[in-house]
């Protein structure tokens, strides 16, 4: 069966988590910037599609979608729900005791509302003067909203949103952070993971110390042992373990003096290095040591993020440059088989993965593409430029465009996957 890893209740349990963190904190990243601007973010959703939980604090709604794909972050001045206000429309307004608008009802009243008026609208603006003027049995009256007053239909209230509580009415700088900062947290969550790691199993330690000395090896031969420690290689001094295989593997067929500490005693060795497919070898490991080092944990949950991020990017260059083809990607169903086969490996071979998965994602959605981050970072990048924004029906076209795209590769890529899951 192509999915064995997915017999375990433990292997679904660590796709659900795994899949649901990486979208949390993507989303989180976008939610707390926003809210210190001052954005009004609606609804704070994991996952697509209908609304299966859903629970209101303060100005957001924070709900769980039925689709466990994506998320969003619905902010203030992204979608038309205050269309539904119109000129020659009979409203009833309520107010508070100063005489500020709170509700605006577009259904009949009950008749319980206190201070009610209702009219016909003449005029109204909730955006910057925030006033809205009826006829109220021929006579016209204005009255002034309140800055958090709901509107009413059918039972469901919507808040109403300034123009400074719009994306749209932030600053440039305002509107690229909270978009870059979904990405950006999914770097952090890696770096995070990786330190993680670092300080549950340890950092494996750098050092130019030999673990295995493997027998009759050019190492063994020349009398080197396990546990030594390499001071000096031709009279360079060694601190790490990579400085080491540098030179070794430049210097095939090549007689090297080792300079090595073994037990506080200093002993020299000459090593004829052997070739192997032009690279040189002395047949030696590294030492298995780790160190739980906080320095060492943080450099190593550093130098992870950045090596892996230059990993993904070289594989993406090689996407564009057709090095590699659609065939070799992997879409939802190949990823989730992966987490599970992972999750089935332990709990650092997971969370590696899942430091990995946060990297991609962050990566994947700075890609200056419509649809996602990166597209709409392109747009302000290009309203800074111009300075003025982009005819908002013009940038929804090309969003929604790229919406498609999306969907159709990933269409492709998940066709890819279950081809090759069923040619197991």
């Amino acid at each position: 069966m192509p999915f064995p890893n997915l017999d375990s209740v433990e292997s679904i349990l660590a796709i659900v988590v795994v899949f649901g963190v990486l979208v949390f904190v993507h989303e989180l990243g976008h939610f707390l910037l926003a809210k210190r601007a001052g954005i009004l973010c609606r609804e704070f959703a994991l996952g697509m599609g209908p609304k299966i939980f859903s629970v209101k604090r303060g100005e957001t709604e924070y709900t769980l979608r039925l689709l466990p794909i994506g998320g969003m972050v619905r902010m203030a001045g992204e979608d038309p729900e205050l269309d539904i206000l119109k000129p020659h429309m009979e409203v009833t307004l309520v107010r508070d005791a100063v005489g500020k608008v709170t509700h605006i009802l577009l259904d009949s009243p009950t008749g319980e509302e206190k201070g009610a008026v209702t009219g016909t609208i003449v005029r109204f603006d909730l955006e910057q003067a925030l006033s809205i003027e009826l006829d109220v049995e021929g006579e016209q009256r204005t009255f002034s909203v309140h800055p958090q007053a709901h509107l009413v239909k059918d039972g469901h209230e919507v808040q109403i949103a300034p123009l400074n509580r719009q994306f749209k009415g932030k600053t440039i700088w305002q509107r690229f952070l909270a978009i870059f900062a979904g990405p950006a947290a999914n770097f952090l969550l890696a770096f995070v993971l990786f330190i993680v790691i670092g300080f549950t199993y340890g950092v494996p330690v750098n050092a130019p110390i030999f673990g295995e000395v493997l027998k009759g090896g050019p190492a063994a031969q020349a009398g080197l042992q396990s546990g030594d420690r390499v001071l000096s290689i031709q009279g360079q001094t060694i601190n790490t373990w990579r400085e080491l295989v540098d030179i070794v593997s430049k210097s095939p067929d090549k007689q090297l003096t080792f300079v090595v500490d073994r037990g506080g005693q200093k002993i020299a060795a000459t090593v004829h290095v052997q070739t192997e497919e032009n690279v040189g070898k002395i047949m030696v490991t590294g030492s298995n040591q780790v160190t739980y080092e906080p320095g060492e944990v943080l450099r190593y949950g550093a130098k992870s993020t950045y090596d892996f991020t230059t990993m993904i990017l070289k594989s993406l260059g090689m996407l564009f440059t057709g090095a590699v083809g659609l065939d070799d990607l992997s879409g939802p169903v190949g990823i989730f088989k992966m987490t599970g086969e992972f999750a089935q490996q332990g709990m650092a071979i997971l969370m590696k993965w899942a430091a990995v998965l946060s990297i991609n994602l962050g990566l994947f959605n700075l890609l200056p593409l419509p649809a996602l981050d990166g597209g709409r970072l392109a747009f302000l990048v290009a309203e800074a430029l111009r300075g003025r924004p982009v005819d908002p029906h013009k940038e929804g076209m090309v969003h929604f465009l790229g919406f498609a795209f999306l969907m159709l590769l990933i269409l492709v890529v998940t066709w890819n996957d279950l081809q090759r899951l069923f040619t197991e």
